[in-house]
């Protein structure tokens, strides 16, 4: 079975899909603008990232459809200059750190989360490691770096399709 086809990363992606779709839809709702408008709010939030969480933004962006490629806007191909810069945007927003789990683990959940809803925007590598460890996260887990590092190190010693077979970190070996 492949790791996208795993019910343990099937519901972490949805975790993550559901906490974005509120944290918009709850930023629309105190901004006052009804659903039919939330295209000019989400142009208005990627004028300036930084002043928003990672959340709202990917919510924005999820609002948009990319002019160049039609696809939804920060999720097209590499190489489409408006995905590109989109999916770079998402970068800047803030990050808050949920109570009770380690310093770090929003901005891993962050990165674990573009990474696996726009896989095709990354190697088989990065995504076999960012979407390994995404169900872990949102639980609440961090690894440290000698541990990050210690599966980057055997990730690599694996082929494409070994790495799409990984479902837990643990598969590593």
């Amino acid at each position: 079975m492949r790791r996208v086809d795993h019910p343990r990363f099937t519901a972490a992606l949805q975790q993550v899909e559901d906490s974005i779709d509120a944290a918009w839809d709850s930023f629309r709702t105190a901004s006052g603008v009804a659903a039919e408008d939330a295209r000019e709010l989400a142009e208005v939030v990627l004028q300036d990232t930084s002043e928003f969480d990672w959340r709202v933004v990917d919510g924005a962006l999820k609002q948009l459809i990319c002019p160049e490629c039609g696809a939804q806007l920060g999720a097209g191909n590499l190489g489409c200059r408006s995905c590109d810069l989109a999916n770079g945007f998402r970068f800047a927003a803030r990050e808050t750190d949920r109570p009770g789990v380690p310093p770090g683990n929003e901005h891993a959940i962050r990165v674990s989360s573009a990474v696996a809803r726009t896989r095709h925007r990354y190697t088989p590598r990065a995504r076999a490691g960012y979407e390994l460890l995404l169900p872990d996260l949102l639980a609440g887990q961090l690894p440290s770096t000698a541990q990050a590092q210690h599966a980057k190190d055997l990730v690599n010693q694996l082929t494409d399709d070994e790495l799409e077979c990984l479902i837990t970190p643990a598969d590593l070996g």
